[in-house]
């Protein structure tokens, strides 16, 4: 019945308050904007003048917008933008952490106390600082879209993120039990796996490009290969093949002879197998041509590295191991980097540059050597003595 109803006029908790405000026109059309469902008419008039107050400073705080409800449309259109593996991290810290901490408070009333006193007692319950620093990172991110949507006049989160932990030193294998780990796959499996630790080595390529490898991308009378998909597993569940993500990670590797032979190994494995004897799908594949699990081939690493006794190391550790085997061998790093493929020289120096105490050595003896020589080229044999001008006799 709307506003006709006759109950409205005797009973004063009957029914909802509206509220109607004409806008600032847009392309010419008068704007008329009309939200009702509220239980009092100071609630109406609140959130009118918000409106109000809105089309003035140019950011609508709506005020019946949960923390909650705003994080998982945020997730919405972050999954279209977001690769399979980093939504599900998002998706996660939303889930399992934001959510049941602040979903409860309305979007504009979320301060920065309340995501200080949280980060306080995950402190308190020894929650890792890394995590603690993910989640709020999260949330940080969130809400700078909110802001730059005019949703927020602030973003309560911009000072609370916690300083980033320092990353862990990786461990990286010695040549020589680099070179012991393959023996002992060649020796004692002599199987796919082996080959394809060779090629991680010999490569410095990451897990989910080796994993993501087709034939139709390995040129080997070129001794060339092209990096063009990666694979992500999310939670060892579903397996997602995409292209890399950043554009320096699409680029020719070169072929040194031992991976070359991994690589004619494996090419006469599948072309036997193969009823027409061609070169198709994956490079390293199950039985069926499905890609291998990840997590199953870091448990084959650790049993063979358990095996002979060599320190534990994951996937990633072999392109680490890869780039330290590279650096010691004198290559500069420069090369290293393109080689290893990062974006920038910087990230190889931030990851490597604890690795480059040698060549710092050399590069100031160098230098030092440079100034002596130069040292002795202009002072040249003792000159003879001249008489001062201005003497004194006895």
């Amino acid at each position: 019945m709307g506003p006709w109803c006759p109950r409205l006029a005797g009973d004063l908790k009957h029914g909802k308050w509206t509220y109607c405000v004409d806008l600032a026109p847009e392309e010419g059309k008068r704007r008329t904007r009309r939200r009702g469902g509220f239980a009092t008419r100071a609630e109406a008039t609140r959130e009118m003048k918000a409106v109000l107050n809105g089309e003035l400073c140019g950011v609508y705080e709506d005020r019946r917008s949960t923390v909650a409800s705003f994080l998982r449309q945020w997730l919405t259109v972050k999954k279209e933008e977001l690769a399979p593996n980093t939504y599900a991290g998002y998706e996660a810290c939303v889930e399992r952490d934001l959510i049941p901490a602040f979903g409860h408070y309305r979007l504009p009333d979320l301060r920065p106390k309340h995501i200080e006193r949280w980060i306080a007692a995950q402190r308190k319950a020894k929650r890792g600082k890394v995590t603690v620093y993910r989640i709020v990172s999260t949330l940080r991110n969130a809400l700078n879209a909110a802001v730059r949507a005019w949703g927020l006049r602030y973003n309560p989160a911009k000072h609370s993120v916690p300083t980033r932990p320092r990353a862990e030193e990786r461990t990286c294998w010695t040549p020589e039990e680099a070179a012991t780990f393959l023996r002992h796959g060649a020796e004692h499996y002599a199987d796919q796996l082996t080959d394809l630790f060779e090629v991680m080595l010999g490569t410095g390529m990451r897990r989910g490009e080796v994993l993501a490898l087709h034939w139709s991308d390995v040129h080997l009378m070129d001794r060339k290969l092209y990096v063009r998909w990666t694979l992500a597993a999310i939670d060892n569940g579903k397996i997602h093949l995409r292209e890399p993500k950043t554009e320096a990670s699409r680029a020719w590797i070169s072929l040194s002879p031992r991976v070359m032979t991994a690589l004619h190994r494996q090419a006469a494995i599948q072309m036997n197998a193969h009823p027409d004897g061609r070169l198709e799908g994956l490079v390293f594949a199950r039985p069926g041509g499905t890609p291998l699990r990840p997590q199953w081939v870091l448990d084959q690493l650790r049993k063979r590295t358990a095996e002979i006794d060599l320190p534990k190391i994951g996937l990633h550790d072999l392109r680490h191991t890869a780039a330290s085997i590279m650096i010691a061998e004198g290559i500069p790093i420069a090369i290293v980097s393109k080689t290893l493929r990062h974006s920038t020289l910087a990230i190889t120096i931030n990851l490597y540059g604890h690795l480059l105490k040698d060549s710092a050595d050399q590069a100031v003896v160098a230098l030092a050597a440079a100034l002596d020589r130069e040292d002795t080229e202009v002072a040249g044999p003792a000159s003879s003595s001249v008489d001062h001008p201005f003497s004194r006799a006895a």
